[in-house]
This record gives structure tokens, C-alpha cells and sequence, in this order.
């Protein structure tokens, strides 16, 4: 079997869908459906069970789940505006210590989901700039915190362990994320009820639309779990972006090329952000080049082609 943590979430589910496409119906699926909104997520997906995240847990203390070809740990607590540290370490750090303490000891390969939260505003986006590991927020420290637990018990691993530092992934399965989805969800559905993209004004040293992430496709991202889980011999944190920054400009300007009409509306940028607020990010990507992954990224202007084609369908 193969276990997908946060099974019924926006990247999880996007793996299953994958791991469906190239012919492995052997899906377990494991979740918090306390918010059972996310379940439509999971509908058209070929799964061979389902567990509560807290049941999983037992079940695997337990031994009670039987061999396990990999996990792909793709859940946690994502709300980069949650100041409650005592809920995100528990969530996001303790309970992927238990995971990978199981992995270490049962030879099982272990993917996890990271995130390019843990450097904060420093300017430099390479993994092994550990100077350069300084986030904003605490979702940010509980994913760097696994991530050190992480290269210090390296060595132990009996199979591959393999972390994946997210940048600003975006695509189909994120509506239940509510304000944290994507900035091309959120554009899309100002440009469809009211013509109109809202963007902050310029913050930073940045112009009004011209602060910068590295956008990259939730479909991209599930590619690169299968890569790492079918290859099977590399093992540490890997940044996962396109490497090229584009604006909140180039989003917009994408979403209303798709839509075929609107406009770009400033608006003044929350006080409340301010110092807690990546203005820029690219993903460093060599070390992923460099352990061998080749396929290309998509750029903007196809990914949100792509996510709004992919929206239409289902509406």
C-alpha cells in the first residue's frame, strides 16, 4: 500500500489522482474530514481505504497496517496566519517525527511535504544556505524544525527520505483553503464576478503588483513525488519551484488573458502583514537538476491556462 497524508487536501489529492494515473489503486488515504467540504477532493479517486489522521497514528504504532510501499506526508496545518505554536508544532512537527520514526524503523521510503516558508525574507533561496533559514511565522518554524530533525538522523535511513520545500504551488483542489488558496484562485474570482483584480500596492522597495513568488503548478509538484518515489536513491530537502520569480502582475495579466477582459485594482497593503510578508521568492533549484530530475516547469501564464481550463471543466 501507499499512504498519502493529507490525502483529501489540495496537493494530496492531487497525488492520488496521479498515482492513479500510472496504474496504483493501492491508495490509502489519510486526513482530518472534521471540514467535510474537502471530500469532493477525493470524488473520481481510486483509494483502497480511508483513515483519520489520529487513527492512522495508533494504527501504525501498532504495526496493525501491514507492509507499506512509501508515504507521502502531505499533511499539516497550512494557515501561515495561525499563532497558535502549542496546535502547529503538534500538528505539523510531532506528528511527522512519528512518521518518520516508523519509516526509519520499517525501511519504508518517506516523502514529505516542506515548505519555502523556512527562509523567511533573506533574499537567498538555496538549501544549503542554513543562514538563510529564518521565517516568518510559525508554520514556517514547524517545517524548518522537521527539517533539521530531518538531516540530523539522516544517517539512520534505511530507505529514501525525501523533503520537498513547496514554493507558491497553485492548481485545482485548493477551493477549501478558503483565504490561504492560491492568489490566480483568488484573481479568478474577482475577474469573474466584478471584472476586477484587487493586488496590494507596492511594499518593500516594490512597485504597486511587482512584489514576487515563485508560482508553480500543483501538477508540476505531484510529478516530482512520483520522480522521487519511482527513482529511489536520493534522499534529502529539495527546493521545489520553477526557479523563475514572476509577479502578482504576471498573474493577473494571465488570469484576464484567460477570462478575455478586466483590470488591475491597487489596494493598500494590510498593516498587519507587514514585516511577516515574503515580497519575493525563486526557488534555487540545482539540487534538484543535480539529483537528476530534468523535467520542465511551467510557467505562469500555461499553469494558470491550465488551472482555469481544468476549473471550467468541472464547473
Amino acid at each position: 500500500m501507499i499512504v498519502v497524508t493529507g490525502g483529501a487536501g489540495f496537493i494530496g489529492s492531487n497525488l492520488v489522482r496521479e498515482l492513479n494515473a500510472r496504474g496504483h489503486d493501492d491508495v490509502v488515504v489519510v486526513d482530518d474530514l472534521t471540514d467535510g467540504r474537502k471530500f469532493v477532493n477525493l470524488v473520481g479517486c481510486r483509494i483502497a481505504d480511508y483513515f483519520d489522521k489520529d487513527d492512522f497514528l495508533a494504527r501504525l504504532a501498532k504495526r496493525e497496517l501491514g507492509k507499506l510501499r512509501a508515504i507521502f506526508h502531505q499533511g499539516a496545518c497550512a494557515v501561515t496566519t495561525e499563532w497558535n505554536g502549542r496546535f502547529m508544532l503538534e500538528t505539523n512537527y510531532r506528528y511527522s517525527v512519528a512518521l518518520f520514526d516508523y519509516c526509519i524503523a520499517s525501511g519504508v521510503p518517506l516523502i514529505y511535504a516542506s515548505s519555502a516558508a523556512v527562509y523567511g525574507a533573506t533574499g537567498s533561496f538555496r538549501e544549503s544556505d542554513t543562514a538563510a533559514e529564518r521565517p516568518l511565522n510559525v508554520y514556517g518554524y514547524s517545517k524548518l524544525l522537521f527539517d533539521q530533525h530531518v538531516r540530523r538522523r539522516l544517517r539512520e535511513a534505511t530507505a529514501p527520505v525525501v523533503g520537498l520545500r513547496y514554493f507558491n504551488v497553485y492548481g485545482p483542489g485548493e477551493a477549501h483553503k478558503g483565504s490561504m488558496a492560491s492568489v490566480a484562485f483568488h484573481l479568478h474570482g474577482q475577474v469573474a464576478a466584478s471584472g476586477e483584480a484587487r493586488l496590494f500596492e507596492g511594499s518593500d522597495g516594490y512597485a504597486a503588483g511587482e512584489q514576487g513568488r515563485d508560482f508553480v503548478y500543483v501538477g508540476d509538484v505531484a510529478a516530482v513525488n512520483l520522480w522521487f518515489y519511482e527513482q529511489r536513491r536520493v534522499s534529502g530537502v529539495f527546493n521545489v519551484g520553477t526557479g523563475a520569480s514572476a509577479t502578482f502582475n504576471d498573474v493577473a495579466n494571465a488570469v484576464i488573458a484567460w477570462h478575455g477582459n478586466g483590470t488591475i485594482r491597487y489596494i493598500p497593503f494590510p498593516e498587519d502583514l507587514k514585516s511577516r510578508y515574503q515580497s519575493f521568492t525563486e526557488a534555487d533549484i540545482g539540487a534538484l537538476r543535480a539529483a537528476g530530475y530534468s523535467a520542465p516547469f511551467r510557467d505562469v501564464r500555461a499553469g494558470v491556462e491550465a488551472y482555469l481550463d481544468a476549473l471550467g471543466r468541472l464547473s
